[in-house]
C-alpha cells in the first residue's frame, strides 16, 4: 500500500486513500471542527478567521483534536511521504476551512507558491495531505495528472488548461474521511460551482530547509506547530522531527505580524471598550437599587 501511495505520487503527483480512519475517530474530528466554526474568534472567544468572502478558515487544527494528530503521523502517510520527500521532512502547516457553497471560481487552477524561487534552482518537492470532513458531492478537489515538477507554482490562466485531456483531470468527489496526497506543485483548484457547504483539514509538509518566499515569512505563515501536550503521549523520535520538537529554523523571536484592517480594529475595540463600560454601569446601578429596596 505505502509503495503504491509513493509510485502514485510520482507518477501522477496524486493519491487517493477513500477509508483511512475509523468511524468513531472521523465523527470526533468532525465534532472538533466544528466547534470552532460556530463563530469568528474575536478577544475572548476561539473560532474561525476570515481573510476572504467564501471560506472561513480554522487555524492549528492539531490543536482540536487526538485524531488529526493521529492523522499526521499515520504509518501510511509517514511511509509515503518518507519515500517522496525524503528523510527529515516536517509537518509545517495544519488548518482547515470551510467553504461556503457559491458559483463564482474564487480559487482557481495553480500551483502552490511557497518556497523562495530566487534561491532554488529546482522545483522542491511539498505534499498536502488533505482529509474530507464533510461528504463532497460538489465543488471537489481537481488536480491535472503529472502536472507536478514541470513548472514553478504560479497561478495559471483558464485558457492553459483548456486542452488539457479530460482523462488527466483528477475530480476528487468522495465521502467525509477520504484522503488525497498531492504535490502542491501540481495545477489543482477547488471545483466549481460549490452547491454545498464543504469542510476539509489540510497538512503541509515539506523539507525545512527549503528557503521560504518572502511574504510567507512576513506572514510567519510557517510558525513551529501549536500543539496539545494532551494528544503527544507515546511520540517516536519520528514523529517528534516530523511535528518540529526542537526546530527553530524558521522561528521569528518576538514576531508581530503587521497589522490589517487597522481602522476596523480601532473601531471595534472602541465600540467593546464602550459596551464595558456601559455594562460596568449597569452593575453599579444595579447593586444600588439592590440596597435601596433592601432598605426598605
Amino acid at each position: 500500500m505505502t509503495s503504491s501511495l509513493a509510485s502514485e505520487l510520482e507518477t501522477h503527483g496524486i493519491a487517493v486513500i477513500p477509508e483511512l480512519l475509523s468511524i468513531d475517530r472521523l465523527e470526533a474530528m468532525q465534532a472538533a471542527f466544528a466547534g470552532r466554526l460556530q463563530h469568528q474568534r474575536w478577544n475572548d472567544f476561539d473560532g474561525y478567521e476570515k481573510t476572504e468572502p467564501f471560506r472561513h478558515m480554522v487555524q492549528d487544527a492539531l490543536t482540536l483534536h487526538q485524531g488529526f494528530v493521529d492523522l499526521a503521523l499515520h504509518p501510511l502517510v509517514k511511509e509515503a511521504l518518507r519515500e517522496y520527500l525524503g528523510a527529515g521532512f516536517v509537518l509545517c502547516e495544519a488548518k482547515g476551512w470551510l467553504s461556503l457553497p457559491t458559483r463564482r471560481d474564487f480559487h482557481g487552477w495553480h500551483g502552490d507558491a511557497w518556497y523562495d524561487q530566487s534561491r532554488v534552482s529546482t522545483i522542491p518537492r511539498e505534499v498536502k495531505v488533505a482529509l474530507y470532513l464533510t461528504d463532497v458531492r460538489s465543488g471537489a478537489f481537481n488536480f491535472i495528472k503529472g502536472s507536478h515538477a514541470r513548472q514553478v507554482p504560479r497561478t495559471v490562466r483558464a485558457e492553459e488548461v483548456a486542452n488539457v485531456a479530460a482523462d488527466r483531470i483528477v475530480e476528487v468527489a468522495g465521502k467525509a474521511g477520504t484522503v488525497i496526497l498531492f504535490d502542491t506543485s501540481g495545477i489543482h483548484r477547488q471545483g466549481v460551482p460549490m452547491l454545498e457547504p464543504r469542510r476539509a483539514v489540510f497538512l503541509n509538509y515539506h523539507q525545512p530547509d527549503v528557503y521560504l518566499q518572502a511574504e510567507d515569512v512576513a506572514y510567519y505563515r510557517y510558525h513551529p506547530l501549536l500543539l496539545n501536550a494532551a494528544f503527544l503521549g507515546g511520540l517516536t523520535e519520528e514523529d517528534q522531527g516530523i511535528l518540529g520538537f526542537g526546530n527553530k529554523v524558521h522561528y521569528q523571536e518576538h514576531f508581530q505580524r503587521a497589522p490589517a484592517h487597522r481602522g476596523f480594529r480601532r473601531l471595534s475595540s472602541r465600540l467593546f471598550d464602550t459596551k464595558l463600560v456601559l455594562a460596568n454601569h449597569a452593575r453599579r446601578i444595579a447593586a444600588r437599587l439592590r440596597k435601596i429596596v433592601g432598605k426598605r
